[in-house]
């Protein structure tokens, strides 16, 4: 089989492992015939994933072990081998060796698709304080991926009903005002657009653009954010013959009408888009990494602590990240593949005879 005709392979971390991570890996690859679709890799470790595996009673499942992301074989559910020891799980829990394997995982993953082995990455819930260490010193996936795959990442969350994407990410509200600034705002813009373009074949995409203060700063009465700085970004954007709208308060923008208007949501900061987001696609939303060289894709679920180990957890929002980011893929190369030489130079052949002036 070609390169270009074997199934796309899905490089999958574990996250923390005392979490909900590996239940919702193993349920969604528990489905038949799973693997037509595409080849997952997962990394960490058969006897971990075995144990998960056995205490869910998922008998269909076979793993494919493997010592290095180079040995992967397409058609198989293959399992990196990364530890050879038994892990001890302490479901619910949090413990500083969770953290360290969901780095490990997390790290191999990446480099996998980055060395081309594999061609997108689908990571599981991590814990944000116990995977901190001198080499992970990030606030979440998102900060790390842009380190090492070197780019600026945008959190985009993404349905079938709503796309949000955010201007600041992970930081404390107290810092939020001091992050939105011309640049920042005009930047995440551009981002979304080109995502949509590209990610999603829209080739005239319309993008919402949320106020940072109460009823989009009311005119001025409750904060200048608005007129000095969003509304002026919205009007550089217009002028480069782009479909920008706003600023809306964000209070009454999510419904029905709005959302079937926009291809896209800008939002100011985490909780003003993700509260919105995780109502309306609760269980089928899909935390996408855009702006980066590589599709990144996971559930817009945490490690839930509180049903891990119970078996209780719902697959559906990891399956829909993995199949997301098969889709991205495949939209990315579809567009790469309209826009190279788009204008490339055919010599006409002449017949005897023809006038060549």
């Amino acid at each position: 089989m070609s390169e270009k005709d074997r199934k796309i392979r899905v490089a999958i971390s574990i996250g923390d492992y005392n979490g909900v991570g590996i239940e919702v890996i193993l349920k969604t690859l528990h489905e038949k015939e799973i693997t037509e679709f595409f080849t997952p890799v997962i990394f960490g470790s058969t006897k971990l994933l075995s144990f998960q595996k056995d205490r869910l009673k998922l008998d269909r499942i076979n793993f494919q072990g493997i010592h290095d992301a180079s040995q992967i074989v397409d058609g198989k559910i293959n399992v990196v081998n990364l530890w050879k020891d038994q892990i001890d799980v302490h479901f619910g829990k949090v413990t500083k060796e969770a953290g360290e394997h969901a780095y490990q995982s997390l790290k191999a993953a990446a480099e996998s698709v980055s060395n081309g082995f594999t061609d997108v990455l689908v990571t599981a819930p991590i814990n944000k304080d116990n995977i901190q260490s001198e080499e992970f010193n990030f606030p979440g996936h998102t900060e790390f991926l842009g380190k090492v795959w070197e780019g600026k990442p945008l959190m985009f969350l993404v349905s079938e009903k709503l796309r949000v994407g955010l201007v600041t990410q992970h930081i404390p509200v107290s810092e939020i005002s001091k992050n939105i600034n011309p640049k920042s705002v005009y930047s995440k813009i551009q981002q979304i657009h080109k995502s949509l373009v590209e990610d999603y074949a829209i080739s005239k995409p319309k993008i919402a653009v949320l106020g940072l203060n109460p009823h989009a700063g009311d005119n001025g009465l409750l904060g200048s954010e608005e007129k000095e700085i969003i509304s002026p970004v919205i009007e550089r954007c217009i002028n480069e013959d782009k479909l920008i709208f706003g600023p809306y308060p964000a209070d009454s923008f999510f419904n029905s009408s709005n959302l079937n208007n926009f291809d896209g949501v800008l939002a100011m900061y985490h909780d003003q888009g993700l509260v919105a987001f995780k109502t309306i696609s609760f269980d089928e939303g899909v935390n996408y990494t855009a702006g980066l060289k590589y599709v990144r894709t996971s559930p817009d679920h945490g490690v839930a602590y509180d049903i891990a180990g119970k078996g209780i957890a719902n697959e559906e929002s990891f399956k829909e990240a993995i199949f997301a980011a098969i889709e991205l893929f495949k939209n990315r190369e579809e567009y790469k593949e309209l826009t190279q030489n788009v204008l490339q130079h055919i010599p006409l052949k002449l017949e005897k005879g023809d006038n060549r002036e």
